[in-house]
C-alpha cells in the first residue's frame, strides 16, 4: 500500500497548514527525511521531510492551498508504481510563458554559483515572491545565506546590478542598496505566516492590557566573563559563547522566584483563572526573512548553562533554515525577544499569547556610569550597560510583581556567580 503523505501539526495550536512549494513531481525518487514539500503556518515556515523511501507517485494538494493538518497531500509508493496525472483543481495554473525581457536575456548568459542541492534550488519565500514580481531567474542568483540560500537581499542585490554586473562572477556579499523605482506599485498582498502575524497582534493588545517595566543592567562583569572564557567554551561545547544564555539563566532564575510571570489566564472574561506552569518552557523570538518565529527551550529550569547555550543555537539556527520539528514550534510560556540585535536601544514588545510576560533586549553600550566603592566613594568608569523591557498583561501581574522579577533579573546578571563551563 502506498505510505500517505499529511499536512504534519506544526505546534500545539496550529490547525491547518499552506504548501507553498514542492520539491519534488510526481515520478521523483525520495528517500526517506529528505525534503519533499514547504509548508507555511501562523508559527513556521518549514522543510517537510518524506516519511518513506520510494517514488512520488500523486501530489494532491497543490502549491499554493491550504489545507487541515493531518490531510493527505501525497503518496510515496514502491519504485514501478503507476504515476498518478496531477488533478486539475488542486494544482495551480501556470501561466503561460511570455517573451523574454531584455533583463531575462542578460541572466541567461550569467551563470554564478547558485543554491542547488539535488537539482532544487535553495530560496526563502519572500526571495521567491520577489524574484516572480520582477522575473528574475532565481538560477542565476548566487545566494549568501546557510549552504548557499538565497534570501531577499541576494534578489534585491540583483536587481540593482548593471547588466554588466549580472554577467560578471559574483562579488562578495555586500548590503544591497535599493532602488525604489524597481519595487512593485500595485498591491502587494501578504504572505500567509505575515497576514497570521498580524491577525495574532491585533488580538495580543485587545486581549492583554500592556504595561511595560524598563530597567538598566550593568553587564560588565558578564561581559568580562564572556571575554575572558569564549575560547575555551567554543573548544569544549563546539559552540560560540553568546550574551543570550547568560540573559536566558537569568530570566529563568527569576521565573523561578516570582512565577506569577510565567503562569497565563484561562477562561472567559467573566471566568478567568490562572494556570501556574510547573516548567519553564522559553520561547526565543527569531527574525526571519519571511516573518517571525518562537522556538522553545523545554524544561528550561533543569538546563545546565551549556545547555541552554547549545539549545538557543541550535534552535535558532534551525528555525532559519526550516528545520524545527513540530514540538519545537508553541507552548512557551515566557519568552525572550532581542530587540537590540539591530541597535535598538530597546523595546516594547508585544505578548506572545497565552503567555503573561515577554521581555525585550536592548542593546549592550559602553558608557560612563557612577561607581560606589564598599567604602561609599563614588567615581566615573566606563561600563557595559543594557537595558531590558519586560512587557506584561496587568490583568495578572500587578507592577510590583514585574518590579520584584526584573530587580531579580537584574541582581542574577550584576553578580553572576554561576558556572558557564
Amino acid at each position: 500500500m502506498p505510505t500517505q503523505v499529511i499536512m504534519p501539526q506544526m505546534g500545539e495550536s496550529i490547525v491547518e497548514g499552506t504548501i507553498t512549494k514542492w520539491l519534488k513531481k510526481a515520478g521523483d525518487a525520495v528517500e526517506k527525511d529528505e525534503p519533499l514539500f514547504e509548508i507555511s503556518t501562523d508559527k513556521v515556515d518549514a522543510e517537510i521531510p518524506s516519511p518513506e523511501a520510494g517514488v512520488l507517485i500523486e501530489i494532491r494538494i497543490g502549491e499554493g492551498a491550504t489545507v487541515e493538518v493531518n490531510t493527505v497531500v501525497a503518496l510515496i509508493g514502491e519504485v514501478g508504481s503507476a504515476i498518478a496525472a496531477p488533478a486539475a483543481e488542486s494544482l495551480p495554473q501556470r501561466s503561460t510563458p511570455k517573451a523574454a525581457a531584455p533583463q531575462e536575456l542578460v541572466q541567461e548568459a550569467a551563470a554564478p554559483q547558485v543554491a542547488q542541492a539535488q537539482g532544487r534550488i535553495r530560496s526563502s519565500p519572500l526571495a521567491r515572491r520577489i524574484a516572480k514580481e520582477h522575473g528574475i531567474d532565481l538560477s542565476r542568483v548566487a545566494g549568501t545565506g546557510t549552504g548557499g540560500r538565497i534570501g531577499k537581499e541576494d534578489v534585491l542585490r540583483a536587481l540593482t546590478q548593471t547588466p554588466i554586473q549580472r554577467a560578471a562572477a559574483p562579488q562578495a556579499p555586500q548590503a544591497p542598496s535599493i532602488n525604489l523605482t524597481d519595487l512593485p506599485t500595485e498591491l502587494v498582498p501578504l504572505t500567509r505566516m505575515r497576514a497570521i502575524i498580524a491577525d495574532r497582534m491585533v488580538e495580543s493588545v485587545r486581549t492583554s492590557p500592556h504595561v511595560y517595566s524598563v530597567y538598566k543592567v550593568d553587564m560588565t562583569r558578564i561581559a568580562r566573563l564572556r571575554e575572558q572564557h569564549r575560547a575555551a567554551f567554543d573548544e569544549r561545547h563546539s559552540i560560540k559563547l553568546t550574551y543570550m544564555p547568560f540573559i536566558a539563566a537569568a530570566a529563568v532564575a527569576a521565573l523561578g522566584r516570582f512565577p506569577i510571570v510565567n503562569a497565563s489566564l484561562e477562561g472567559t472574561k467573566d471566568s478567568l483563572a490562572i494556570r501556574y506552569h510547573r516548567n519553564i518552557h522559553l520561547g526565543i523570538a527569531v527574525a526571519l526573512e519571511w516573518g517571525l518565529i518562537v522556538p522553545v527551550v523545554r524544561q528550561a529550569e533543569q538546563q545546565s548553562f551549556a545547555a541552554l547555550a547549545h539549545a538557543i543555537a541550535d534552535l535558532a539556527q534551525r528555525a532559519r533554515t526550516k528545520k524545527l520539528s513540530p514540538d519545537e514550534v508553541g507552548g512557551s510560556t515566557f519568552t525572550l525577544t532581542n530587540a537590540g540585535a539591530f541597535g535598538g536601544e530597546f523595546g516594547m514588545p508585544i505578548i506572545n499569547q497565552p503567555e503573561s510576560a515577554i521581555l525585550a533586549i536592548g542593546g549592550l553600550r559602553k558608557e560612563p556610569a557612577v561607581v560606589t566603592d564598599a567604602e561609599g566613594n563614588d567615581s566615573i568608569a566606563i561600563r557595559s550597560m543594557q537595558y531590558f523591557c519586560l512587557g506584561f498583561d496587568h490583568r495578572l501581574i500587578d507592577g510590583a510583581d514585574a518590579g520584584k522579577f526584573m530587580s531579580e533579573f537584574k541582581n542574577v546578571l550584576e553578580h553572576w556567580d554561576q558556572g558557564i563551563l
